[in-house]
């Protein structure tokens, strides 16, 4: 099993690589974004660990580049509680699992072997519902040609919702699957995003596709029946 660490912190790096070496893994090592998005293009990886702040290119832009590459590696990113980023925005930009710094180490092999038992099924090029496109390689929104800007959670939420077309989903499911596991806020925070995304994806164009059922939560249905 070939893993792909790129961690500019060298005793970190250090150390993860000897306890996957030592847990049977196949480690490279790049300590900057440059060799570390080299080398994820270059070669074929089972996994790919990648730091965030990293000196010469940053770890999400190394992501954005394989997946525009169409390399499907599963991606892990080590994400700080005080960073700019969160977990939420590692899965928005298309990573598919994340640690947060300090974790423990047993906690890192179980992530990794979970994601290489997963695989890296080739993934659709885009989502359609009528003639709303979602794009997750290049985190892209467009309905009838014409491009939609979101911000991060709102991309999040409608990328939910068209995984769940045609069905109706709560208020709790979407707080699960979109905010951090530890938000304690009022789930009315649900209420105020759908209203941003339908001046977003439905008043410009007329259409009313994000709709409301009243007392069990949203549905998202195609503007083409």
């Amino acid at each position: 099993m070939r893993v792909l660490l790129v961690e500019d912190e060298q005793d970190l790096a250090d150390s993860i690589r000897r306890g996957l070496t030592n847990e049977g893994f196949v480690v490279d090592v790049a300590n900057d974004g440059v060799t570390g998005a080299w080398l994820a293009l270059e070669n074929p990886y089972d996994v790919a660990v990648l730091d965030i702040m990293l000196p010469g290119k940053h770890g999400y832009q190394i992501l954005k580049e394989i997946r525009e590459a169409s390399i499907w590696t599963p991606v892990l990113m080590l994400t700080a509680k005080d960073g700019e980023y969160d977990q939420t925005d590692a899965f928005d930009l298309g990573a598919d699992d994340y640690l947060t710094k300090p974790f423990s180490f047993i906690v890192l092999v179980a992530h990794l072997r979970a994601l290489i038992r997963r695989g890296a099924p080739e993934r659709p090029v885009s989502m359609t519902v009528g003639s709303l496109i979602l794009d997750p390689v290049r985190r892209a929104v467009t309905r009838r040609g014409e491009p939609i800007a979101l911000t991060p959670k709102e991309y999040a939420i409608l990328q939910y919702l068209m995984r769940h077309h045609d069905q109706v989903v709560s208020k709790a499911e979407i707080l699960d699957n979109v905010w951090d596991a530890a938000y304690e806020g009022s789930d009315n925070v649900v209420e105020v995003y759908m209203g941003y995304l339908r001046k977003k994806i439905d008043t410009p164009f007329g259409t009313v596709t994000l709709t409301t059922v009243r007392g069990m939560g949203y549905c998202l249905i195609s503007d083409e029946r």
